[in-house]
């Protein structure tokens, strides 16, 4: 594993923690299908919330790594979960991004426009 790999590893550790202090349960850590993989899928009330995690040097260079390509595939991949788990049918869902950048506390930005 090289150090990129475990900076990703690590950020999402991190976003993982930073949720559980807020109150959400984790409902799924890198949830892949064809389609893509959600970093994080965490629940809260009745929001099922399909997190991205960044993790980068600096604030900025997090926010500019994430790209629409990325959301519209949260977009597909989160369908797919919602349909896999009829239980959350109710729920509300949304798109969030935790940033991770070097010596910061996370940013946890909710409901990305997709």
């Amino acid at each position: 594993m090289n150090s990129t790999e475990i900076k990703g590893y690590l950020g999402e550790f991190l976003a993982v923690c930073l949720l559980k202090v807020k109150g959400y349960k984790i409902l799924a850590r890198r949830f892949k299908t064809v389609c893509g993989e959600i970093d994080v899928i965490a629940q809260k009330g009745d929001v099922v919330a399909f997190i991205e995690v960044k993790s980068r040097k600096n604030t900025d260079k997090c926010y500019n790594a994430i790209t629409d390509k990325q959301l519209k595939r949260i977009q597909r991949t989160s369908e797919i979960f919602m349909r896999k788990n009829e239980n959350f049918s109710n729920y509300f869902s949304r798109y969030d991004i935790i940033l991770i950048a070097d010596w910061k506390l996370p940013i946890h930005i909710k409901n990305v426009s997709v």
